[in-house]
This record gives structure tokens, C-alpha cells and sequence, in this order.
């Protein structure tokens, strides 16, 4: 065989390797998943508390199978729904998804937004996430902020109960227990305003959570030195395209070892659990997911 020959087929054979790689990596994000993980955060003697946590689901009215998997979701009967934001990529899924979450809308609940509530998605070189993953910069707002209806969002899971933490806090009754919540905007957005919420947790609650769309360290680090005992978020999509066995980015500057799962935050003298959800939703202009499927997760709170 010819030198030209053996390198025709070489890169015949890479593209069709290609290919099928691309293949799988537009079924998988399509494979959503419910993960579970129990987390050690109540006082001693405690009942668990079982938490639904949702994040970027980036919906389309399309997206049949992932709005009958989400409304599938209350057959768990969590006792209360954290949603951490980026829920829509088009003004048209509003209506879908508050169908899809009926059930769920019923359950005590409380979320925060990411960029993706207000502004609607648009074509991003994705070697430009490589180049910046690290940094701890902010994506600026675009021009055209709120083109997205994210009032009708947040005043859709308002009228059903869900607290608003969008620098606020606010003390629910959960299962038995006083849980206070805090939040903040959209870090990646720079809407962020932490100092609003900060200061120690209400003494009367059995339980602290701090809520956020992207996990960036200063908000962890505020966070957590401020005493809370569990701090949840989502954005980083795990990762979305993956090694085996490690993602490369987090597109926010927390390390990719804790880019998705439950895993713990230490500053000022406290740690924090930390649970960041890999999300349910891709942009719809990099519909792709590898070796990182779309999910929810299901947390158990327990005593320490």
C-alpha cells in the first residue's frame, strides 16, 4: 500500500471515528439522569430532608422527552425544590415549563436566575470556554438584556409559592425543620450582590442553604465563612463535553475536581457542603453533551 494510500485511510477512519463521537455526544444529552447523594448538614437527632434540585434546563418548546422526564420528577415527592436558574432558551418555553413543573410548583421551593432567564442564547465560538475557563472574570450583559421574559418566570413561581432569593433570604418550613435560604443574582452576568444577604445564619433555623446560579469562588468563600451549611448551584453543566473520567472547564473559576456532585467548600474557618448540579440542558447551539449526561439530583439531607 501506498504512503498516500495508508494516509487516506488514516484520516478516513478519524472522520468516521469523528462522527461517531459527535453522534453519541447529541444522543447523550439527551439520556437524562436523576443522581442521588446524601449530605451530613442537620443537627444531631434530625429527620432527613429530601431536596430536589433543578438547574439549566435551557428548555425549548420542543423538548418533549425532557419536559415529560422533569414532570416525571414529582412522582419522587421531594420535600422541597431548589432551582438554581438558566431555565429557558426561548421567550415560547415559559408556558411549557410551568406545565411540566405543576406538580412539583406545589412543593416548597425557592430559586435564583442565571443568564439564561434573561437574555436569550447566541452562537459562541466553544474554543473561547477553553481559553477562559479559569478566569475569574465576568461575562459582560449583553445589549439586548431582558429579551427574555423573566419576569413572567419569576412571578409564574412566585404565585405558586416558590421563594424568590434573588438577593433575598427567606425561612421556609420544610419537613418539620426551619430552613433559612439565601441568594444571589447572576455571577457570570456580574449581578451579584452578596453583601445584601450576608451576616450569620437566623439563629431559629435548623438549616442554612446558600443558593446561586454559578458557583464562583468569592460567592463560595462569602458563603461559607458566613457559616452556611449547604451551598447548591449549577451553570457549569459539569463540564458538558468530558474526558472519561474528568471534565476540562468549569467556565467559571472553580476547579474542574468539583465541577459537578457534592463535595465540600472551606473559608474562614468554616466548610460547607457544596452540591453543583451538572443541569438538564445544553445551549440549543451546542446541543451536545460526553461522558457528562443531563440530570437532577436528588439530595438527602441527614443529621451530621
Amino acid at each position: 500500500m501506498s504512503p498516500a494510500r495508508r494516509v487516506g485511510l488514516g484520516l478516513a477512519a478519524l472522520t468516521g471515528l469523528g462522527a461517531a463521537v459527535g453522534a453519541y455526544a447529541f444522543a447523550e444529552a439527551r439520556m437524562y439522569t436523576l443522581r442521588r447523594a446524601t449530605a451530613r448538614v442537620l443537627p444531631p437527632g434530625s429527620a432527613p430532608v429530601s431536596v430536589l434540585h433543578l438547574s439549566d434546563i435551557h428548555l425549548l418548546p420542543g423538548h418533549h422527552k425532557k419536559l415529560d422526564w422533569i414532570a416525571g420528577l414529582a412522582d419522587l415527592k421531594p420535600d422541597l425544590v431548589i432551582n438554581t436558574g438558566d431555565n429557558i432558551s426561548s421567550a415560547d418555553a415559559v408556558a411549557p415549563l410551568f406545565e411540566a413543573l405543576d406538580e412539583l410548583l406545589d412543593v416548597p421551593g425557592a430559586f435564583v436566575f442565571g443568564s439564561n432567564d434573561y437574555v436569550a442564547p447566541t452562537f459562541k465560538n466553544p474554543l473561547g470556554y477553553l481559553t477562559r475557563a479559569t478566569l475569574p472574570g465576568h461575562e459582560p450583559a449583553s445589549p439586548v438584556f431582558g429579551n427574555l421574559p423573566w419576569t413572567a418566570l419569576r412571578d409564574g413561581f412566585t404565585a405558586r409559592g416558590w421563594a424568590n432569593l434573588t438577593h433575598r433570604r427567606a425561612l421556609l418550613q420544610v419537613a418539620g425543620h426551619t430552613i433559612e435560604l439565601r441568594g444571589t443574582d447572576d455571577g457570570h452576568l456580574a449581578r451579584d450582590r452578596y453583601d445584601v444577604v450576608a451576616g450569620p445564619p437566623t439563629p431559629q433555623a435548623d438549616l442554612s442553604i446558600g443558593v446561586t446560579h454559578a458557583p464562583y469562588l468569592r460567592l463560595l468563600d462569602a458563603m461559607t465563612a458566613d457559616g452556611v451549611d449547604l451551598v447548591m448551584a449549577g451553570h457549569t453543566h459539569g463540564g458538558q463535553v468530558c474526558l472519561p473520567s474528568r471534565a476540562l472547564i468549569t467556565n467559571c473559576d472553580l476547579d474542574v475536581d468539583r465541577v459537578k456532585g457534592l463535595s465540600q467548600h472551606t473559608a474562614g474557618g468554616h466548610t460547607s457542603a457544596l452540591h453543583v448540579s451538572a443541569g438538564l440542558g445544553t445551549s440549543p447551539f451546542a446541543p451536545y453533551r460526553l461522558f457528562c449526561r443531563p440530570e437532577a439530583t436528588l439530595l438527602r439531607l441527614v443529621a451530621r
